[in-house]
């Protein structure tokens, strides 16, 4: 391309965006509403969240009793959300059902509202206070509208969350192990087990549990050792029963082997015991 050409093109997009601007800033300091208000759907429409976001933070509050109103709170709401400020978004939707429950939006509002939640939630290693919100914000809308369209999508979504908290308690029970706790791994994975017997992570802290435990009497006392090993060997034949097809059963087997291997040496140095 020529260079005055280019030149004269990039003076012209710049021109234009000046021209944009100098209008948005002109509508922003004008009191009509209605004109700001359509220019606020107008921007909707173009998807220039931001803008419409602006003119309809300014006008929502003339509108009150206004038919308008009501699109006028679902947009700024969704405004927020296109632009995943989703706190706010959160907030605003739930404002928004909360002012309009017979409103035809408002099943799709508390639907966008925990999603807005279940998009704020942080990752596994962090606090999850705001994970658990977003699940009760999920079911509460399930119970209101269980035969939504958005029904399968919010299942899924309380699901992932679930598995998040599982991750994190479960990482909770292996930051023991690894560190060489066992003790306490133990009565961590048991704990795990216990609450979450449907969690994708249970098999893995069922052996883990089996590996703690050998670990624990391996370090324990001579006193203490046969007791520990043969509780080793129970949680070994619950693994076994509950996962015959684990793919952590080798190595199981092989602290099994370990297992007996010890209660031998045991036997031999105390024939009292056997």
């Amino acid at each position: 391309m020529n260079r005055g050409i280019f030149h004269t093109v990039v003076m012209l997009c710049l021109l234009v965006f000046a021209t944009s601007c100098s209008n948005f800033q002109k509508l922003l300091k004008s009191n009509d509403v209605d004109k700001k208000y359509k220019a606020a759907l107008e921007y909707y429409e173009k998807e220039d969240y931001y803008r419409a976001n602006q003119l309809l933070e300014q006008v929502m509050p003339l509108m009150t009793g206004r038919e308008e109103a009501e699109t006028a709170r679902f947009y700024y709401a969704n405004t927020h959300y296109q632009q995943r400020e989703y706190m706010l978004s959160a907030f605003q939707f739930r404002t928004f059902y909360e002012t309009y429950p017979r409103s035809e939006m408002a099943e799709e509002a508390m639907f966008l509202q925990a999603k807005s939640l279940y998009n704020d939630s942080p990752d596994f290693e962090q606090d999850q206070t705001s994970t658990i919100t977003a699940m009760e914000s999920i079911q509460e809308f399930l119970v209101r509208y269980p035969n939504s369209e958005n029904a399968a999508e919010a299942n899924k979504m309380f699901d992932d969350l679930s598995a998040k908290l599982d991750q994190k308690s479960f990482e909770s029970a292996y930051l023991y192990y690894k560190l060489r706790y066992f003790k306490s791994a133990v009565v961590a994975f048991t704990n795990f087990m216990r609450e979450n017997p449907s969690s994708p992570f249970s098999e893995r802290a069922a052996y883990l549990r089996v590996d703690s435990q050998y670990r624990f009497a391996l370090e324990s006392v001579p006193d203490k050792q046969q007791e520990r090993f043969m509780e080793a060997v129970d949680f070994y034949q619950g693994f076994i029963d509950q996962y015959p097809d684990s793919r952590y059963l080798r190595s199981a087997e092989q602290v099994y082997s370990n297992t007996q291997s010890e209660l031998e040496k045991i036997k031999k140095i105390n024939p009292s015991n056997s």
